[in-house]
């Protein structure tokens, strides 16, 4: 089996710009997959399928999700194709959850490779105002769950996002082959 890549990080940390960044990649080898998520397809930045909670519960009880949980008032999944994709010879990068890597660790094992985005406080402040969808108290109660946040060696390994794009692409292909 190949690797799993569960990409972590605070709201406002750069996963989605990642993602995005990774899947223009001409990495034969690596996958990014979609979440299937409660939420409107135009919510947010993330490119994600939208599932109504009635979908959701249904492909859950057909075993359609390799993962699934619960964050944030919505309901988050990663298709079964996440499996067909690793025994293909493909790794794969999920936009994943601290709160549920036990869970993706359970499922997974060695092949599961966690990685955690670290973003300094000023460039955090910096693109949650840029983005314009939280007003100050909003960016002042993330920017306290980020401080929370604070990544552990023992649990990932740690990619620096405070610089571009570019270099954050680059680092991470250099953490996981």
């Amino acid at each position: 089996m190949n690797k799993i890549v569960w990409l972590m990080g605070p709201s406002g940390s750069g996963k989605d710009s990642l993602l995005g960044a990774l899947r223009q990649q001409e990495n034969n080898q690596l996958l990014v997959a979609h979440r299937y998520i409660t939420r409107a397809a135009d919510a947010g930045c993330e490119n994600h399928i939208a599932l109504s909670e009635k979908e959701f519960t249904q492909r859950q009880r057909q075993g359609l999700f390799a993962l699934c949980w619960q964050a944030h008032h919505q309901r988050y999944g990663v298709g079964i194709e996440l499996d067909i994709w690793l025994d293909s010879g493909f790794d794969v990068v999920v936009n994943g959850s601290r709160q549920h890597l036990s869970q993706a660790r359970a499922r997974y094992g060695k092949a599961l490779v966690p990685i955690c985005l670290h973003v300094s406080t000023d460039v955090l402040r910096q693109r949650l105002e840029a983005r314009g969808r939280e007003t100050a108290l909003q960016i002042e109660q993330r920017l306290q769950r980020a401080a929370l946040y604070a990544p552990n060696l023992d649990e990932c390994l740690i990619l620096n996002n405070d610089d571009s794009l570019d270099e954050s692409v680059s680092s991470f292909i250099h953490l996981i082959y």
